[in-house]
């Protein structure tokens, strides 16, 4: 049985605790009161902000030179959705109960109206700043693009709205006191130490008095990243206050009003391209939603202009605003940025193609990179000529004769069908990854057995399993039963006080840099154990069996532990991901509903270090990315506070999303001794391949346009998510709930009088 963090059996004299937050944008916070019940008498206490200690400053989440979140609106509520104030109770439903009993008190007095959308942080100039190193580069000479150009389209636009994480364990941690002002938080988290620097920060105490320990989290996709540290701060400040254990886990609703999502963005572009479909320059103006703090916001752009540079645009300038809002900071969501520049790329290509009326299809292949523009458009990343592989993948399913003939299949049955439209798309993807410094441990116990820590947490992407397998790879060569060592290998729980510099665990390359780190550690311990070996099958003529090997060596002091700290190699710290997927849907005419009927997904994986996880891995990523692109609408009211905040109004993929017939192919690319055992991650590229439902519907709304819309213009916009509503309203049929609406507003003008 997996324990998870709230799972683990309450300690003596434990605490609750749950959230009250703010429901205003921006206000100050006059007072607290509870509405009189059976829950408000079973309150314990309320922590704010007048209980972090001396010392102690306002912290909830910070990283290194980008800035920090306070843990509360303290005195003014500056977004809603913020936490300003812990209830603490003897049980976890009397704090849910009286969290929601509770009144607070508004004023806006003095204050200037919130900020709530990217068009009001432009119109006030309210803005974070992308630090130089993190800002993404113009490629070539945009004037002159311009000037090659055949065509340009001026005024292209397209919108992406945000994303919950929808992990299925809510944010959830366990504070306990401990001796000499020390404390031990047990946190469901991607980022072990920075939840150590910012507790301690928040309660002014040295990092060695806090230890952070994760063993697993029940689903991440980023949320668990800098979103885990308000909860870890605010269980520490109670149960520091308090001296008692405290822990929380937020119920479904709070979670999804409190942990934000994925950055809203909204595009304008200008492109230049020639009679052909080649691609000459193309200007983005780029607008991101970050929300109240700056968060991880600061690597956005780079990420989104990554993604968007799949295709050779000739030349490429951009003007990107981080805008700061009073709303939830929008943090890391898997593939951050990269699934919007990846889309926004489709977007200005389809465009691209209709004012042509060229295939869509080849507008995409003429302008996939050549090796040389690959280099022009991603430097050092782009890598040696054979691990280029995106063209082969592309043309493997785009030019197949299957596919010719599946288009026509989709075009007969448009043909034929009036209510039911179909459509097809080919979708490639670049995904850039970096790597980083990661540490890893390996120690033998006396009776053989392996311990194993790495900076990586477990998240349900097969880590551990990876790191196991790399572990039983090192030592292979010591042990006669190389398979039977993979039994003996235990990877134990992420702990900040046991190994240090573990870093974070997103990107996408936590397990393979885990990994190289286990390896290095087992090449030291090898080092260490061959010379006993070889004396031991000296003397007995035999292999030396493992048990007799450990002994030996324990007998000559020999150290059984090993440390390692890898960093990659400074001329390779990046390297892309290559992919496409053909997908092809069925919408319904009068509902808006899609059904996808096929999707067929090639994924370059270099040489899989677990071909069972990156296929799970891969399967997992398009289908969240699906989610993104169709039925995930994240609303909110006019004071930017979620409304679509539990399961009967925001819409995951289930069993019916999934496409009906699902193909996943893994090809091993070239050998490159630069990567980890010529690895290639399998977390977050894959997800950008969902685009292909997006451009397939496009394709089946087009065809539905020709039949009921005979005025509607081919090319229009079509924004994420594309839910059914937009869909029928795409299709040029009325929404219902829409219609009544202008019937209702028609009804409340007065009728002039004669």
């Amino acid at each position: 049985e997996a324990m998870y963090v709230d799972d683990i059996p309450a300690p003596k004299d434990c605490l609750y605790g749950a959230f009250m937050y703010s429901t205003h944008p921006h206000a100050h916070v006059k007072s607290v009161n509870f509405r009189s019940s059976l829950a408000s008498e079973k309150v314990i206490t309320v922590i704010s902000a007048k209980d972090i200690p001396v010392g102690g400053k306002n912290v909830g989440s910070g990283f290194r030179m980008l800035g920090e979140e306070a843990l509360f609106g303290d005195p003014v509520s500056e977004f809603a959705g913020q936490n300003i104030g812990i209830v603490i109770a003897e049980t976890q439903k009397y704090a849910y109960m009286a969290a929601k009993q509770a009144v607070i008190d508004y004023s806006t007095e003095n204050l200037e109206p919130p900020i709530l959308t990217i068009e009001d942080a432009i119109q006030h100039n309210s803005y974070f700043q992308t630090p130089p190193f993190l800002a993404p580069r113009p490629v070539g000479d945009i004037d002159q693009g311009m000037s090659q150009a055949d065509h340009k389209i001026l005024s292209g636009e397209v919108k992406l709205e945000s994303q919950y994480y929808f992990y299925m364990e809510t944010q959830t941690a366990l504070a306990i006191p401990d001796e000499d002002n020390c404390i031990t938080v047990y946190s469901s988290t991607q980022l072990p130490e920075i939840i150590q620097n910012v507790v301690a920060d928040c309660l002014g105490i040295p990092y060695h008095n806090v230890r952070v320990i994760t063993r697993r989290v029940g689903g991440g996709f980023g949320g668990k990243g800098m979103k885990s540290t308000h909860i870890a701060c605010a269980c520490a400040v109670a149960a520091f206050k308090l001296r008692r254990p405290v822990r929380m886990y937020l119920d479904r609703k709070t979670d999804m009003i409190m942990a934000g999502g994925r950055h809203p963005m909204k595009a304008k572009y200008s492109v230049g391209f020639k009679s052909d479909g080649t691609l000459t320059a193309l200007h983005v103006d780029l607008g991101i939603n970050a929300g109240i703090s700056p968060d991880l916001s600061p690597f956005i752009p780079a990420a989104t202009i990554a993604c968007l540079n799949k295709y050779n645009w000739g030349a490429l300038a951009f003007d990107i605003k981080l805008c700061k809002t009073n709303v939830s900071s929008k943090s890391a969501v898997r593939a951050p940025g990269d699934v919007q520049g990846s889309f926004i790329a489709e977007a200005i290509i389809e465009h691209v193609a209709s004012a042509l009326g060229a295939d869509t299809n080849a507008v995409r292949r003429k302008n996939l990179h050549s090796v040389e523009s690959l280099t022009k458009f991603y430097g050092d990343a782009a890598g040696d000529a054979p691990t280029y592989s995106l063209i082969d993948i592309f043309d493997k399913l785009a030019s197949s004769p299957e596919y010719r003939s599946r288009a026509e299949a989709v075009e007969r049955f448009n043909g034929g069908s009036r209510w039911k439209k179909r459509g097809i798309s080919c979708v490639p993807i670049t995904y850039e990854v970096a790597l980083r410094p990661t540490p890893g441990k390996v120690s033998i116990l006396n009776d053989g057995s392996i311990a194993v820590e790495v900076g990586g947490v477990e998240l349900g992407q097969g880590l551990y399993t990876k790191v196991k397998q790399m572990t039983a790879f090192g030592l292979r060569e010591l042990c006669p039963d190389a398979d039977g060592l993979l039994d003996k290998v235990r990877v134990i729980q992420a702990d900040t006080l046991s190994l240090i510099q573990g870093s974070f665990t997103g990107g996408s390359t936590t397990s393979e840099s885990s990994c190289e780190a286990v390896r290095q550690s087992c090449t030291v311990l090898f080092e260490r154990l061959k010379p006993i070996k070889d004396s031991l099958e000296a003397k007995s003529g035999a292999a030396a069996p493992w048990s007799a090997l450990i002994a030996q060596a324990k007998m000559a002091s020999v150290n059984l532990s090993a440390h390692a700290y890898w960093k990659p190699d400074p001329a390779f710290v990046k390297y892309i991901n290559y992919g496409a997927a053909v997908s092809e849907v069925e919408i319904d005419v009068l509902t808006g509903a899609t059904t996808i009927m096929r999707s067929d997904l090639v994924y370059d994986c270099g040489q899989s270090l677990n071909p069972a996880v990156d296929l799970g891995q891969v399967e997992g990523a398009f289908v969240q990315g699906v989610g993104f692109f169709t039925n995930e609408d994240y609303a909110t009211n006019a004071d930017g506070l979620v409304v679509n905040d539990g399961t009967w109004t925001y819409k995951i993929p289930t069993v019916d999303t999934i496409p009906k017939q699902f193909n996943v192919e893994l090809i091993s690319s070239a050998r490159d001794k630069k990567r980890v055992l010529s690895s290639k991650a399998s977390g977050e590229p894959p997800l950008l391949l969902a685009a292909s439902v997006h451009c397939a519907m496009r394709e089946a709304i087009r065809a539905a346009r020709t039949d009921f819309s005979v005025n509607s213009p081919l090319t229009f916009q079509m924004d994420v998510p594309a839910t059914m509503a937009d869909v029928k309203e795409l299709c040029g049929l009325d929404v219902v709930e829409r219609h009544l609406q202008s019937l209702s507003s028609a009804a409340e003008v007065p009728t002039p009088v004669a």
